[in-house]
This record gives C-alpha cells, structure tokens and sequence, in this order.
C-alpha cells in the first residue's frame, strides 16, 4: 500500500494532478480541497494517498491531510458511496463540517452536495454516525501551500474539473459564466461555485 508521496508536483487539472518522485510520475486523484492546499507547479509536494487496486485499473488518491484521507475511507465503507463519491463529497465540504453534519444529522447541508440526493444523505448519517463520534482534527489545512498566479487556462480546467465532479458540461459551463475570474486560478474558481451552491 502506497501511504504517502512526497515528489515535485509538475501537473494538476482537477480532480488529478501529477506528482514525479524518483523518476517516476505518480497520477493522483484528489478532492478540490486537497486541490487548494497544492503549492505551484514545480514545487513539492507531500500527501496522504489511498491505492485502490481493481481487476481493470490502479487507482491513487491522495489528500492534504490525515483526517482527510480518514474519512475518505470511512466514505468508502458506506453502502453505495464509491471513490468517484466520496471524492466528490470531500470536494464541496472541508471534513470537520461534514462530520458536524453528520453528527446533527443536517440532511439539508448534504444534499447541496453534488450527485447527493435525500436517500443518500440519510444513508451517509445512519452509517457514519457512530464512525465520527470522537472525530477531532488538529492538523494544518495546508501544509502545501504557496502563492499561485492564475495559468491562462484557468477557465477550461474549472469546467473539466467540475464536470469530473459530475456537473454535466452545459451546467457546468452556466456555473462559472459571469464570476469575476481575473487572477484566478481554476481551484479558486470552482471553489468560488461550490460556495455560491452552498448558499442556496
């Protein structure tokens, strides 16, 4: 089991970015929060990754922090929720205010979420109630992080990467029509819609 990287991070188009370590280039999947913890292109990086090994495919994941990847797995062993999910959960709610949902059974904050529906939301509570009852997270967010500009394709990899997260294209592209995007680099605009979409 691959249970952590440290490598020059030279690639990152949410959900996946590309970590070299060694000589070896490591394709890694990782929620958008773990996305804004990333420091620039060619400076390193370390993450906590997950390898999800299946008959057709090797699959990494990795996460900015500890608690973060904790709770991916504990994601994983809820009936119906898959990696592709529990990635996406993690992408539009940091950890400790997803367990603060679960622990008060906020259905109504977890089905804001993209691709959870009211069943799902009341699965996630039932199952995960008793996983998250001496829950604490006393790391740093962003261990990682270094200012970054915004590269010039920022708007294209926002839509991919919201589309990864299963916004289908044309919703996709609506989401991000009309914010203010100068600066900004693809995580801090899909960051900015995941917001919007929790406040309404």
């Amino acid at each position: 089991m691959i249970g952590r990287i440290r490598g020059l991070l030279v690639e990152k188009r949410p959900p996946r970015m590309l970590v070299e370590c060694h000589g070896v280039g490591y394709e890694i999947e990782a929620p958008m929060t773990t996305f804004w913890a990333l420091p620039e292109i060619n400076h390193e990086v370390t993450l906590h990754t997950h390898l999800i090994v299946r008959e057709d495919a090797q699959l990494l994941f990795g996460f900015a922090t500890l608690a973060e990847r904790r709770l991916f797995q504990s994601l994983l062993k809820v009936n119906g929720v898959g990696a592709k999910m529990a990635v996406t959960i993690l992408s539009g709610i940091q950890a400790d205010e997803f367990v603060v949902c679960i622990q008060r059974g906020d259905t109504a904050r977890l089905t804001g979420l993209p691709g959870i529906g009211k069943k799902t939301a009341e699965r996630l509570i039932v199952e995960m109630r008793d996983r998250v009852t001496d829950w604490t997270d006393s790391e740093p967010f962003a261990p990682n992080r270094v200012a970054s500009g915004a590269p010039p394709d920022a708007l294209s990899d926002a839509v991919s990467g919201l589309i990864a997260l299963g916004y289908k294209p044309q919703e996709a592209s609506k989401l991000v029509h009309g914010l203010e995007l100068a600066g900004k680099s693809s995580e801090m605009i899909i960051r900015e819609v995941l917001r919007g979409l929790a406040k309404s």
